[in-house]
């Protein structure tokens, strides 16, 4: 069957995660983190998915502002920038305003001109992704935006791949699946979606029993393979 649905994880596929570290690194004021933003965005961005995943199995779900905050104290102490508020306030408020990563508008617009359905779906709450569409403009360009939060679990859970069905209505295998984060491709594989991983940083492919149809390097390409 064709594609006629495009559903995009947000954070770290459409929007730069290492944007807020990347940015508060650049002020005065944070000269501490100057030399130290690349581990300490890696390290933030590591701990938010794996406290996802513990909540996930352990069924105590949160809020993803919870697990964005719990994830970013690690990572000051883990690079020692433990106790600079200021620091912890700046990073977080730059996390509601996230940059896109540069294809994104033109691939989104390309999409919605080509006839498809755009979304979405995403571990992010309401007010955290409704903050990152606003900042990066791309409210004009998706059909709608879908939170884990309304089925209270985490991704790779099945509940959250059916949200898609559920609101368009599409058979599995007409929606084209895109996300950064090569587990959450995995496990839409398994759920029957036609999936790309954007593997921006060259990473080795996750050993899981599913693997993405598509592997590229960002989303220039997504309008092709959708069919346009």
């Amino acid at each position: 069957m064709a594609i006629t649905t495009c559903v995009f994880d947000a954070y770290g596929t459409l929007f730069d995660v290492a944007a807020a570290a990347r940015q508060a690194a650049a002020e005065p004021g944070f000269e501490a983190l100057a030399d130290k933003w690349p581990e300490l965005a890696n390290h933030w961005r590591l701990k938010q998915l794996q406290y996802t995943w513990l909540r996930a199995v352990a069924d105590t779900h949160c809020d993803f502002w919870d697990v964005t905050q719990d994830g970013l104290d690690w990572a000051l102490e883990a690079v020692s920038l433990q106790g600079d508020n200021t620091l912890r306030q700046r990073l977080l408020d730059l996390y509601w305003e996230l940059q896109a990563f540069p294809e994104v508008p033109e691939m989104l617009k390309a999409l919605k001109e080509g006839g498809m359905q755009t979304a979405i779906l995403s571990n992010g709450s309401p007010p955290m992704l409704d903050g990152a569409v606003q900042s990066a403009g791309i409210g004009d360009v998706l059909d709608d935006v879908l939170s884990v939060e309304s089925v209270g679990v985490f991704k790779p859970h099945t509940s959250v791949y059916d949200l898609v069905q559920n609101r368009f209505g599409c058979a599995r295998n007409e929606v084209l699946f895109v996300s950064s984060n090569g587990w959450d491709a995995a496990g839409a594989s398994g759920y029957g979606f036609v999936t790309a991983w954007v593997n921006r940083a060259g990473e080795p492919m996750d050993r899981l029993p599913w693997k993405p149809a598509h592997v590229l390097s960002d989303l220039t390409t997504i309008p092709q393979l959708a069919g346009l």
